[in-house]
């Protein structure tokens, strides 16, 4: 039996009951592959539209990236809007300027509806290491305002050290409507909805076959499901063989994060004295907040190919402790890894392999709010309009240079030579 990685949220996770195995042949209207955000959020829009969902989860819900990344609910996307209109037009940038920071509202919307207890604060900085990057957020305060988020506050060398105690950054930009979580609670919270609307989800039960069909059938080692509609939800943890000539198009990527020990209540208000999350504006970014219990989490740094580095330590602690030096002596209590799944583009990808098969993936690093988005999107689709989905399905994927074999080196010699104009501030 697959548990959840050893992390903070899966330490402090609330009571819930686990969910059974899928063990016989059953039949629905949507089968959902992937227990996490993407296919939670779909299973909760579908089942309040009255559709019939059962979800197969391979391990736990919220096993992957949905139960282990850093909590922050960060708005747009991985590819800020002025980018997309340059690269895609001026109607791709609209359309998706209207949903960027949909996803947000929405996980607050669910909070409030279900009264989920995940620890929810509001605010998000965006943390600047170089007058350059400053700039750039200058920019971007004025481009989100003008797509509809008036809750910005551009942060200068002064205030930005009254919001976080260090003397890294030049400036930031402070938005009101991101904020932070505990993401397994929210999304146990969510699944618990779904069962509350009559969906079936089944821990457990790894996808081994999908065929193709009207209706499909969805085999594991124990049962099957036959559906009208199949959603592939399962992200970088997905078996390419499930999404076939769409694996080249992503690389699974890893992200280590580091939990400390309950700090005092005095020494975490000293740090973060406003409980905002943080992630600054790296290439390859660090990111950081407060937990209730007044724990910093501290993540950052990337493996290309999902590969488990060999000390999480090695990698996290020399960035936290020149973020806070003054958190030298204080005890590390959690340390994991977690994959998600990056596109060469950093735009997520959505599609259809058949009429009746979608999936939704490659949020590369915007995964919280996103998947929320998706789950909205698709339910739309099935109901009959698949105007705002296809925004996302018609842009445009290619693959990384190399192919599957060489996409890892290539990928970090470019990361590399990004890093280091962030290092010089170029």
């Amino acid at each position: 039996m697959t548990e959840h990685v050893d992390s903070y949220y899966a330490g402090s996770a609330n009571p819930h009951q686990p969910w059974p195995e899928l063990t016989e042949p059953l039949e629905c209207d949507v089968c959902i592959v992937g227990g996490g955000f993407t296919g939670i959020s779909s299973a909760l829009f579908l089942t309040e539209a009255g559709y019939d969902v059962i979800v197969l989860e391979a391990a736990r819900v919220g096993w992957g990236a949905s139960g282990r990344n850093g909590g922050q609910v960060v708005n747009s996307y991985s590819r800020d809007i002025d980018i997309i209109q340059a690269r895609y037009g001026k109607e791709t940038a609209r359309m998706l300027g209207n949903m960027m920071f949909e996803g947000s509202d929405i996980i607050r919307q669910r909070i409030d509806q279900y009264s989920i207890d995940c620890d929810y604060r509001p605010g998000c900085i965006f943390a600047a290491l170089s007058q350059k990057q400053f700039r750039e957020l200058r920019d971007q305060e004025a481009l989100w305002k003008r797509h509809g988020n008036d809750q910005l506050t551009l942060l200068d060398d002064v205030t930005i050290r009254q919001e976080i105690a260090t003397d890294r950054y030049v400036g930031g930009l402070l938005d009101h409507r991101g904020g932070h979580i505990h993401s397994l609670n929210l999304l146990l919270g969510e699944a618990e909805a779904v069962r509350r609307h009559g969906g079936r989800i089944f821990e457990q039960s790894a996808v081994t076959r999908v065929e193709h069909g009207n209706p499909a059938k969805i085999f594991t080692s124990k049962g099957q499901v036959t559906a009208r509609y199949v959603i592939m939800a399962g992200n970088a943890y997905l078996a390419d063989r499930l999404l076939p000539g769409v694996s080249r198009l992503n690389m699974p990527c890893g992200s280590q994060i580091v939990a400390t020990e309950p700090l005092t209540p005095d020494m975490a208000l000293a740090l973060l004295p406003n409980n905002y999350c943080v992630e600054d504006c790296n290439y390859l970014l660090d990111y950081f907040r407060l937990t209730a219990d007044n724990r910093l989490l501290y993540g950052g740094g990337v493996t290309y190919g999902a590969r488990n580095p060999v000390s999480i330590d090695a990698i996290i602690l020399p960035k936290l402790y020149r973020t806070f030096p003054q958190l030298k002596d204080v005890k590390i209590d959690y340390r994991w890894s977690g994959n998600f799944l990056l596109t060469f583009s950093r735009m997520p990808q959505f599609g259809r392999m058949e009429n009746n098969i979608y999936y939704m993936q490659g949020d590369s690093g915007h995964g919280i709010t996103l998947t929320h988005l998706a789950g909205k999107l698709i339910a739309e689709v099935l109901r009959g309009d698949a105007e705002r989905f296809d925004a996302f399905a018609r842009l445009p994927h290619l693959p990384f240079f190399g192919g599957r074999s060489l996409q890892v080196p290539f990928t970090a010699l470019g990361a590399a030579y990004y890093s280091l104009r962030d290092r010089f501030g170029v």
